[in-house]
């Protein structure tokens, strides 16, 4: 029997971004000086109609956002990246703000709200816990894509006993209701363990949860 597949090795995490969405040029520049000054890598854009065309929020990093701006403002733009199933951390920036704008913000999966004008030790404080968020999130992405990618290397057959082990059921009861011999199961799942490089029914029920878009307790 060939040797349990694993995935292959992630390369190195691309470096994480801070992304400045403001229309205020000189709010953007000033907050983009002190940011990169301490090592940061930083892309500005003028509101989020701009940000949505030129950022890749595929990566890690996270968004420096204004409430008000014309075209789409920073709730919209926070909104789009949802939809999009972008998660992003996003702290939101504004002269204007109040309570239930925060509250908004939080709701809406917010990493944290400021109002300008802000401490400059303040902002980096909070722009360093969202990127350890954002890689925190980027990295589980690729290790679930790469668990989605292994469970496409099974057969259909191999998927139905897959998705029934998961569920806890014996191999019995899984030869029961798919009307195979209980020998073939046991193949079946020889099969499945050498193509996920699972060792245990419980690596797999992690595998099928990761799919799900559960988390195992």
């Amino acid at each position: 029997m060939d040797s349990p597949r694993t995935p292959n090795a992630s390369p190195a995490a691309p470096e994480p971004v801070v992304y400045i969405v403001d229309d205020d040029e000189a709010v953007r520049v000033s907050m983009r000086w002190l940011l990169e000054s301490v090592g940061h890598k930083v892309q500005m854009f003028a509101n989020g109609r701009e940000f949505l065309a030129g950022a890749d929020p595929r990566g890690p990093g996270c968004v420096l956002l204004d409430i008000r701006m014309p075209y789409m403002g920073g709730f919209e733009l926070q909104d789009s990246l949802h939809a999009a199933g972008f998660r992003l951390p996003i702290i939101f920036l504004t002269a204007h703000g109040d309570i239930p704008m925060t509250v908004r913000a939080m709701k809406g999966g917010a990493y944290d709200f400021l109002e300008k004008p802000f401490n400059d030790q303040e902002l980096l404080d909070k722009v360093g816990g969202a990127l350890q968020v954002g890689l925190r999130e980027h990295a589980q992405a690729q290790a679930s894509s790469q668990r989605r990618d292994l469970l496409k290397l099974l057969s259909a057959r191999e998927r139905e006993v897959f998705d029934l082990l998961i569920e806890g059921k014996a191999s019995k009861v899984i030869a029961a209701e798919l009307n195979i011999s209980y020998k073939t199961v046991e193949v079946h799942r020889a099969h499945i363990r050498d193509k996920l490089g699972a060792t245990s029914v419980a690596e797999l029920v992690r595998l099928g949860m990761s799919e799900s878009g559960k988390r195992p307790d």
